[in-house]
């Protein structure tokens, strides 16, 4: 007979929702998760439960109340994350520690033996991942110095690139960040769109701004882009440059050709580093077949210090309903 064990957590300087989610969407999803019985009660959590199931439940939820002490509000993910990197650390060591030490990445997503949990504390936010996939990919942007994130949309392939290009400047390991993306339409027409070059493809390049304000206050990304310290572009400008101690991203790498792919990566000098990323299901070039992002797969595999990272919608960490999404469409391109 399995031994019973009581154990308490305090979340006293938490806001329960950020932990519990809406309507105790979290709570209930732990629940699904142990055998345990979950109190919450008077600032505390108590656990109840077989000796083993709390213990891992203690470690998921040291974890969790960790991340809601950021302030943040915990979503689907980020517990199914806890949850399995719990189940994975005990299994290896049979004990939980008394800190909120972060989790490793487990099983099939893993990039390395035991990777440690990547926090990158930038200006206005901490980012880490919130999936197992999200996970071996920070850890392979801190390996290698090129990676490919391929995955549908949501997944943070963008996002995480960014967080690590902030976090690499911020550290002083690379001089410059260059944000790239081809200026590709889906389904318009730059020469339709108002103003000048720059007025045309700006709105391709909104989603790089995005990430980076949410990253770095308003004041401190137009400085850094005033003095080239940051760069956004279309792909076209990367042309004939040589590019040293920087950190180089190419977003939408599915809309760039073979050649265009093949220009890119050879932008790279020395002590810089390059994650490409994209969603081959996405294609807006004309031929789809012809993408660089789906070609150089074949191409680069097996290569030393080149890495491919194939997120899925497990890592979809955007609206509860865009994994949904991206299900039901997988499943019609699947019936032809």
């Amino acid at each position: 007979m399995t031994e019973e064990l009581t154990q308490r957590l305090s979340i006293e300087d938490i806001e329960p929702l950020h932990l519990l989610g809406r309507e105790d969407s979290n709570l209930r999803l732990l629940e699904e998760r142990f055998k345990a019985r979950i109190v919450v009660r008077n600032g505390f959590i108590t656990l109840t439960g077989p000796e083993d199931e709390v213990k891992t439940l203690a470690r998921a939820l040291h974890e969790l109340v960790s991340l809601a002490r950021e302030g943040r509000m915990l979503e689907e993910p980020e517990v199914l994350y806890a949850i399995e990197s719990a189940r994975g650390r005990t299994q290896r060591s049979g004990a939980v520690p008394e800190g909120g030490e972060g989790p490793e990445a487990p099983g099939r997503h893993a990039a390395r033996a035991r990777p440690e949990r990547i926090v990158y504390h930038l200006e206005r936010i901490s980012v880490s991942a919130k999936s197992p996939g999200q996970a071996a990919y920070l850890a392979a942007i801190e390996e290698h110095d090129v990676v490919f994130s391929i995955g549908p949309a949501g997944t943070g392939k963008t996002y995480l690139a960014v967080a690590a290009a902030v976090h690499a400047l911020k550290a002083k390991t690379v001089d410059r960040i260059l944000l790239v993306r081809p200026a590709v339409e889906a389904g318009e027409s730059l020469g339709f769109l108002p103003g000048d070059y720059q007025d045309k493809v700006n709105p391709y390049m909104r989603p790089l701004h995005d990430a980076l304000r949410e990253m770095l206050s308003f004041e401190r990304t137009r400085r850094l882009v005033e003095l080239g310290v940051i760069e956004i572009v279309p792909l076209a400008y990367m042309r004939g440059r040589t590019l040293s101690n920087s950190f180089v991203i190419l977003d939408e790498g599915q809309n760039t050709t073979l050649g265009q792919m093949k220009m890119f990566l050879t932008r790279l000098g020395a002590n810089s580093k390059a994650v490409v990323t994209g969603d081959i299901t996405q294609v807006d070039l004309t031929d789809k077949t012809q993408s660089g992002l789906i070609l150089v797969q074949d191409i680069l595999s097996g290569i030393k210090g080149i890495k491919f990272v194939y997120l899925t919608e497990h890592d979809v960490v955007r609206h509860r309903l865009v994994k949904a999404i991206i299900r039901a469409f997988e499943e019609r391109e699947k019936r032809g």
